[in-house]
């Protein structure tokens, strides 16, 4: 229960600061850090992948951050193309 409460903490976290970091591009604080929470999922699995192991909580948000801006912008891409 302690592990899904950190990953939706640090998902909200990373959602949040992606939509700083993708400004004009978000779709509001909470679809944010929902996009955030499926970022870290994705940053995570990217991560794994690479062979990036977490040294601590603050890696976690950082590769979580990472995946939400990479998340946001294939949303916004995807939102733009079908226009």
């Amino acid at each position: 229960m302690d592990e899904l409460l950190l990953l939706l903490v640090t998902g909200a976290i990373a959602g949040w600061a992606a939509g700083r970091i993708m400004r004009g591009r978000g779709f509001g604080v909470v679809v944010n850090i929902l996009l955030g929470i499926a970022g870290g999922l994705l940053g995570g699995s990217l991560a794994a992948i690479a062979g990036i192991e977490s040294k601590g909580w603050l890696t976690d948000v950082v590769i979580a951050m990472t995946g939400a801006v990479l998340l946001l912008a294939a949303v916004d891409l995807i939102r733009r193309v079908a226009r």
